[in-house]
């Protein structure tokens, strides 16, 4: 299966991952305005549901990965060839950004609205390392153990959770960071917030690393070209 078509899946499912994240949390604010508390379920469930359904359309040909993290910690592990994890990176960026914008204009909102929410503190910092490792902790330990097929709802399941145990409501995507600035809305995260949250998430993928070596030490390379889900071999061009 060629790079062009696999590149188009990261795109097309990271668009649709930051529609689903933005275009809930704008319909969760006018659904429940004034209760911040259902705003989030609100956007969690549909967050976790839309997830499972995303994976399970774009994973038979790219993985599903579209998280910039979960690339390069695949390429790390033996999974992905360096040369597909670039390449990947930005079109799960571009296909960030695209999904805000698209987000926007579906709910009559500026094309374009810098975020003004302001996340940069600490326990968001140590919360998106918490969210990044128990991301890739699941989808690894499913590779390694030959259940990657059950990962769409894994998946799915632990970021609706990591909504309410982290305090960052679990970004744990480097790539969603950088598209949610472009949404003035529940979802989005002011610019000076993004690069405490990226340095978070590279800091959890490189103890993800560590911890998937120290657990699963017969992790192959052969198993980890099964994140997220199964799909034709990595090394083909």
């Amino acid at each position: 299966m060629g790079l062009p078509r696999k590149l188009l899946a990261e795109f097309l499912g990271s668009a649709l991952l930051a529609a689903l994240v933005i275009g809930s949390g704008i319909a969760a604010q006018r659904l429940s305005p004034g209760d911040v508390g259902l705003q989030l379920l609100e956007n969690a469930a549909a967050t976790a549901a839309g997830l499972y359904a995303i994976i399970l359309i774009f994973g038979p040909i790219s993985g599903a990965h579209f998280n910039p993290v979960v690339t390069f910690v695949d390429a790390a592990l033996g999974g992905l060839p360096w040369r597909h994890a670039l390449a990947y990176l930005p079109a799960q960026v571009l296909g960030c950004v695209t999904g805000a914008v698209l987000a926007n204009i579906m709910f009559a909102a500026p094309v374009v609205s810098i975020s003004t929410t302001d996340r940069a503190t600490l326990a968001h910092g140590v919360a998106e390392v918490v969210a990044t490792v128990g991301l890739l902790l699941v989808i690894f330990s499913l590779a390694r153990s030959g259940r990657a097929a059950t990962a769409p709802a894994a998946v799915g399941a632990y970021i609706g959770a990591a909504y309410f145990f982290t305090s960052s409501t679990s970004f744990a995507n480097p790539a969603i960071t950088i598209g949610r600035m472009f949404s003035d809305t529940f979802a989005g995260i002011a610019p000076a917030s993004v690069p405490l949250y990226v340095l978070a998430q590279v800091v959890g993928g490189v103890l993800a690393v560590l911890l998937i070596r120290a657990l699963y030490p017969a992790m192959t390379a052969q198993a980890a070209e099964d994140v997220v889900v199964p799909h034709p071999a990595a090394t083909q061009s």
